[in-house]
């Protein structure tokens, strides 16, 4: 099969390479679709420090299941599938207290072993999720990053009536912004550099958009109850620490290049005892994520803007990190119908 070959930082190739094999408790997928993440060209830059070289990227991914290994009974050849890309130990410390997320030999298709930007992808069947009727497979990548939203709210844990300011209206913050909207915020304002994406944020009803959060504070002079960066840009972390109402909560959403630091005042975070919230990916999100893509939380036509075919994979990189559009795609075996 083709695909696509991060082989070392700054390095990667469009290669024949072996089809994969399904395995004990494995499936085959034809993969119809594989979503663009900060995290491939953090991967790529070699900011990622998880990553092992050489790998196939492309852990938001959907398709069909082509062939299926000894021991799997819950799927069949012909079914249409997303699937979690968090591959956990299951015995280390973290995983005994039900943190696989924070596992110790943490694992993720298309980061540690290969994944979706290719014709096939092998995926263990207990990380695969039949898809609703009401889901297409070209949409069905969202799910991925709409599960790790899905788990930042269980950690925000935000009330009824709460303000929020996000950062960033990229795929993260968008997704961010129509959840927020459904999990009863007050109101969601986002603030980006790209007017383009506001213009988008405000068509998915953002309340108030803006180039700077100082354009909004007048409307909130206390500050927000919830301010989440989703855009790991140093520069609006620190801005946005400032920003919680006393007592409120800051979220790092957006991931950031491993060695790069923020500042911050720690007085305000005691003072005022600002919460700091990480979120790390998925944990027990995915399931959900699919039934809220089912009941149409997320509206998935316009989120997915590009498609760009395997030989295209730099074009894609280089088009996510101008800012254009919203979610790529990867779509390895032919444009999609």
């Amino acid at each position: 099969m083709r695909a696509v070959v991060l082989e070392e930082p700054h390095q990667l190739s469009v290669s024949t390479v072996a089809d994969p094999t399904p395995g004990h408790g494995e499936v085959v997928v034809k993969v119809t679709a594989a979503g663009l993440c900060g995290t491939d060209v953090h991967m790529l830059a070699g900011e990622f420090g998880p990553t092992r070289y050489p790998v196939i990227p492309g852990h938001e991914f959907s398709g069909e299941i082509v062939a299926v290994g000894a021991g799997v009974t819950e799927f069949a050849e012909g079914d249409a599938i997303a699937a979690d890309p968090a591959i956990y130990c299951g015995s280390c410390h973290f995983c005994a207290l039900g943190r696989g997320n924070l596992c110790e030999q943490w694992g993720t298709i298309g980061i540690t072993v290969d994944g979706a930007c290719a014709e096939y992808v092998k995926v263990p069947a207990r990380n695969c999720y039949r898809l609703p009727e009401t889901v297409a497979l070209a949409h069905a990548p969202l799910i991925e990053p709409l599960s790790t939203i899905v788990r930042g709210f269980d950690l925000v844990a935000p009330k009824l009536g709460d303000h929020f300011l996000i950062y960033g209206a990229g795929t993260m913050g968008l997704l961010y912004l129509q959840v927020a909207q459904r999990a009863g915020a007050a109101s969601v304002s986002v603030v980006d550099l790209n007017e383009d994406r506001l213009a988008v944020a405000r068509k998915l009803g953002a309340d108030a958009v803006a180039t700077g959060a100082d354009a909004l504070a007048a409307a909130h002079p206390r500050g927000w109850e919830v301010v989440t960066d989703c855009t790991g840009n140093i520069r609006a972390i620190e801005d946005g620490l400032t920003r919680p109402v006393r007592g409120g909560t800051f979220q790092q959403f957006g991931c950031a290049p491993d060695q790069e630091e923020a500042r911050f005042s720690p007085f305000r975070i005691y003072n005022d005892e600002i919460r700091i919230v990480g979120s790390m990916a998925i944990l027990h999100s995915y399931g959900r994520a699919v039934e809220l893509l089912g009941k149409g939380f997320i509206d998935s036509e316009t989120m997915i803007t590009h498609s760009f075919g395997l030989d295209e994979y730099a074009t894609a990189l280089k088009t996510f990190q101008q800012g254009s559009g919203r979610k790529l795609q990867i779509v390895p075996n032919g444009p999609l119908t």
